[in-house]
C-alpha cells in the first residue's frame, strides 16, 4: 500500500497529507496517545458520560505516557514540544473533552503556575508528584461573579503576622474535590497573588457542580474558603498581578486549539463511517450529493483547523508567537468544531442523539470549551483590539 493510501486509511478527513508536516517523533507520540484513547477511553466514555463519572483510575496511565505537565522541563515532566502537546490534546479530545481538560487543568494550569511562578521548594514538593499522577491539582481563578473579568475577583488574602488568611468563593474549578493541591488567586493589599493551598487545609471546601448537560465525564466545583490559614511559604513568590494567571491560561488556550479539532475529527469519522453503511432508498447515505457536501465542508474545516493549530504550535516552539494568535486559534477552532459536530449529527439522524455515537456528546462538551479559557466574545474583542487599536472591553 502506498503512503497516500495508508494515510487516507488512518486519517479519512485528511485531504492535504497533513502528516507530511510532522516529524517521526511527533507521529509516534500522536499514535501512542491515539492507541491509549482507542483502548481506554472510547470503549468506556458513553458510560462515564451518562453516569457523570471522571475515571480517576486512568490518571496513572496518563502519567506513564508522560501526558501530565508534558510541556514542562525537569521535575519528572516529559519536556515535550508545544506541537507534541497539541497533538496529544487532539487525540485526548477525540476521546472526550473532559479527559483532555483534565490534562490541561493538571499541566497547563496548576503545574504551569507552580513551574512559572513558584519557589524551588514549591516546585520540588509538588511537580514530581503531579507529573507522576500521585497528586492532582486545580486552578482557582473564576468566581461566581468574576468570569471574563478576573480583576473583579473578591477572594481576599490578608496578612496575619507571617501567615496569610484566605476567604472567598471560586466557581467552575476543575478537579477541586479530588485534588490534593489548589493554586488559588486572590486579591491582597499588594495586588493579585497566587497561593499554593493543600486542599486538606482547614476551611477549604470543594463541592461538585451538578447536574450538567456538558462535560459530564469531568468534574467542576465551587470552592468555598473560610479563614484558610497558610504559611508565608504558600504564596507564589515570582509574580504579582493578573499576568500570573494569564500566563497559565494562555497555555490552556493553546491546547484547546488542537483539542477542539480532535473532537471535530472524531465526529467527522463517525459520520463518514455511518454514511457509508446506512442505506436509504436502496443506497448508502454517502452516495447522495447533500451528504457528500456536508462531508466535504467538514473535512475542509478540519484540515484548515489543524493547519492553524500546527502553525501556532511551530511559532510557540520557536518563541515567535504573538499572544493574539492564540485567540485566533481558540476562537476559530472552537467555532468550527462545534459546527462540525452538529453537522455530523445530522448525518446520523435520530440515532445521533444517543450515546452510541459521539458527535452530539462532543457538541455538548464544546459548549463548555468555547466558554472556558475565554469566551468567544472575549477572544473576539482581543482580536478586535488587535485590528483597530481600540479596546472595547468596557
Amino acid at each position: 500500500m502506498n503512503n497516500s493510501l495508508s494515510s487516507a486509511a488512518l486519517e479519512p478527513a485528511d485531504l492535504i497529507n497533513f502528516d507530511a508536516l510532522l516529524s517521526g517523533e511527533e507521529l509516534a507520540l500522536r499514535n501512542n496517545v491515539r492507541s491509549f484513547v482507542n483502548e481506554n477511553i472510547k470503549p468506556n466514555i458513553a458510560n462515564w458520560y451518562e453516569k457523570a463519572i471522571f475515571p480517576l483510575e486512568i490518571v496513572p496511565e496518563m502519567a506513564k505516557l508522560g501526558l501530565l505537565g508534558m510541556h514542562l522541563e525537569g521535575y519528572g515532566c516529559a519536556g515535550r514540544s508545544a506541537v507534541e502537546y497539541g497533538l496529544a490534546g487532539a487525540e485526548l479530545e477525540a476521546g472526550d473533552s473532559g479527559l483532555r481538560t483534565f490534562v490541561s487543568v493538571q499541566g497547563s494550569l496548576a503545574m504551569s503556575a507552580i513551574y512559572k511562578h513558584g519557589s524551588e521548594e514549591q516546585k520540588q514538593e509538588w511537580l514530581p508528584q503531579m507529573a507522576a499522577g500521585q497528586a492532582i491539582g486545580c486552578f482557582g481563578l473564576t468566581e461566581p461573579t468574576a468570569g471574563s473579568d478576573p480583576s473583579s475577583m473578591t477572594t481576599f488574602a490578608r496578612r496575619d503576622g507571617d501567615d496569610w488568611v484566605l476567604n472567598g468563593l471560586k466557581r467552575w474549578i476543575g478537579l477541586a474535590n479530588v485534588a490534593q493541591v489548589a493554586v488559588i488567586w486572590a486579591q491582597t493589599d499588594e495586588g493579585i497573588r497566587g497561593f499554593v493551598v493543600p486542599t486538606k487545609t482547614a476551611g477549604f471546601k470543594a463541592t461538585p457542580i451538578e447536574p450538567k448537560l456538558s462535560m459530564r465525564a469531568s468534574i467542576q466545583c465551587e470552592i468555598e474558603m473560610t479563614d484558610v490559614r497558610l504559611p508565608a511559604t504558600a504564596v507564589l513568590p515570582n509574580v504579582v498581578g493578573l499576568k500570573g494567571p494569564f500566563s497559565c491560561l494562555n497555555e490552556a488556550r493553546y491546547g484547546i486549539i488542537w483539542g477542539a479539532m480532535g473532537a471535530a475529527r472524531d465526529s467527522f469519522e463517525v459520520a463518514l463511517k455511518y454514511s457509508q453503511e446506512r442505506l436509504q432508498f436502496d443506497k448508502p447515505l454517502a452516495g447522495y450529493q447533500m451528504t457528500q457536501q456536508k462531508l466535504v465542508d467538514m473535512a475542509l474545516e478540519i484540515n484548515k483547523g489543524f493547519l492553524l493549530a500546527l502553525h501556532i504550535g511551530r511559532q510557540k516552539d520557536a518563541g515567535t508567537l504573538d499572544l493574539h494568535q492564540i485567540s485566533v486559534g481558540k476562537l476559530n477552532n472552537c467555532r468550527e468544531a462545534i459546527a462540525i459536530c452538529r453537522e455530523a449529527r445530522t448525518i446520523l439522524g435520530g440515532n445521533g442523539i444517543t450515546l452510541d455515537y459521539s458527535p452530539l456528546r462532543h457538541a455538548n462538551n464544546l459548549e463548555s470549551v468555547r466558554t472556558y479559557e475565554g469566551t468567544d466574545e472575549v477572544h473576539t474583542l482581543i482580536l478586535g483590539n488587535k485590528l483597530t487599536g481600540i479596546p472595547a472591553f468596557r
